[in-house]
């Protein structure tokens, strides 16, 4: 038997004033969109924008349903937006942001484990690094340089193979 470790390192800054003026517009971005998302029932309103390799942005925010929980995230409206307006172009930055009507959004929060498998999958798709900036309207903000990061033991189509 042996014991092994995951870790991987990200950078955190206080606030957006720390970024630089690509990320922090990016950010500002993901911030502002939230206010286009559909969120009736949980009240969590989640914004993403992604900037690609040809200078494209992208938005999505989350879509909710009666049907609770038949929505589907920010992450992957931005997803599916993407792969059909520019296949296979790869995506370079994505931030992402929330607020609430029920708790205050200062802090980052990570996407849930169905976006992260479908953020891994684009991210293998196009053989390029997805880097993901992550916070909430205010105070801190985590930069990660790969979704890799975020999915140890992903289930990949080498697995299928």
């Amino acid at each position: 038997m042996s014991e092994n470790k995951f870790e991987f390192s990200f950078e955190e800054f206080n606030d957006s004033n720390e970024l630089n003026d690509a990320d922090a517009r990016l950010l500002a971005d993901a911030r502002k969109i939230t206010k286009q998302a559909y969120a009736p029932y949980s009240k969590f309103y989640v914004g993403a924008v992604a900037v690609l390799e040809n200078g494209e942005l992208v938005s999505g925010t989350n879509q909710e349903n009666a049907s609770y929980p038949v929505g589907i995230c920010a992450e992957r409206v931005l997803l599916g937006t993407v792969a059909t307006i520019h296949p296979d172009i790869p995506i370079k930055t994505m931030a992402i942001s929330y607020y609430s009507d029920s708790i205050k959004s200062d802090h980052p929060i990570s996407p849930c484990g169905m976006c992260r498998q479908a953020l891994l999958e684009y991210e293998s798709r196009t053989d390029k690094p997805i880097r993901i900036i992550l916070s909430g309207q205010e105070g801190k903000v985590y930069i990660i340089k790969t979704v890799r990061n975020l999915l140890p033991f992903a289930f990949t189509s080498d697995e299928l193979k």
